[in-house]
């Protein structure tokens, strides 16, 4: 008896191939699946890390004087001989770099028969990894990964979240500007007057509010209005910078949506990495095999106390 072999559906679509009608225009786009990361866009990078190594480190300076920070000016007569000095101690802090790697694979078959549908499969295996690539580093960037005990830009349990007070579907833009200065005011507080926040990162439906105009003539938006009134605005020189990051969502104590404002520097607030590399392609009978490899880090908070979180009144409650 001959066999008869047959292909269901998920093997005709890892291959490509499709039945196509006489009458059918297939489009040959490769529609990949829909994805948004904004990682590079809300943080710098430290990029003095190298593949070789296994830490990022950083350290913090504190130092002390005597008449120090209202307690009395460090006066000294003429003729003294007694001079007080200068302390300072200085702790370094260390978090672990984590590997992370993809193998892309095909074999000389399936380009074969990608050659012939006219969708490159190599092409296509690459963008996937570097898909992955973008999404796991989005994550790591703002929630860190508990497996490797890292945590984010949004959920440093060092960090005390502000509570907010409005429920922005009812309120007016005075009241949501008076919220979230209230917010800045809080995290400028939080970095001893030193700096005011730059940046200011809200849930999606949360920043679709601020779109609406501040009256009815409609000539400036909620966004503009805040952005350039906000406690940040005057004391930076410049607006504040607001936009949407769709990892608040949830993200506060007791699933509350969250908000976060901070100073965009690496100076304050950083994420180490080392760019994705590639082994030598390898031939193994009919598959060609590709290593791709990089190094992620942990947010590096230098300055904690620049950075803030506040948890959100929930819509309509």
């Amino acid at each position: 008896m001959v066999g008869i072999r047959t292909y269901d559906r998920r093997t005709r679509d890892e291959a490509g191939a499709f039945l196509v009608g006489e009458l059918e225009r297939l489009d040959q786009t490769f529609n990949a699946p829909l994805m948004e990361v904004t990682w590079q866009r809300d943080i710098d990078l430290r990029e003095d890390i190298a593949m070789e190594d296994e830490v990022s480190s950083f350290t913090i300076s504190d130092f002390a004087a005597a008449g120090f920070a209202g307690a009395g000016k460090s006066w000294i007569a003429g003729g003294s001989t007694a001079i007080a000095g200068v302390d300072v101690s200085t702790a370094k802090i260390g978090q672990p770099l984590h590997l992370w790697g993809q193998e892309v694979g095909f074999s000389t078959i399936e380009l074969g028969k990608a050659a012939r549908t006219g969708r490159p499969i190599d092409t296509q295996k690459y963008d996937a990894m570097q898909m992955k690539y973008q999404l796991d580093t989005d994550e790591m960037v703002y929630i860190g990964d508990p497996v490797v005990g890292a945590t984010g830009l949004l959920n440093n349990p060092a960090i005390a979240p502000y509570g907010f007070a409005q429920d922005w579907s009812t309120a007016t833009p005075a009241q949501i500007l008076d919220d979230i200065n209230g917010f800045l005011q809080y995290a400028w507080v939080r970095a001893a007057y030193a700096v005011a926040p730059d940046q200011l990162r809200l849930p999606p439906d949360r920043f679709a509010l601020l779109l609406k105009p501040v009256s009815d003539a409609g000539s400036i938006s909620i966004l503009k209005y805040v952005s350039e009134m906000c406690v940040s605005a005057v004391q930076n020189g410049r607006p504040l910078e607001i936009l949407p990051l769709k990892w608040t969502t949830g993200r506060g104590v007791g699933g509350l949506d969250r908000a976060l404002a901070y100073t965009r520097s690496k100076r304050y607030v950083r994420f180490p990495l080392v760019p994705v590399q590639k082994t030598p392609v390898e031939i193994r009978g009919l598959q060609h095999l590709t290593v791709y490899y990089g190094l992620l880090g942990q947010v590096e908070f230098v300055y904690p106390e620049t950075v803030s979180y506040g948890d959100m009144v929930a819509l309509g409650g």
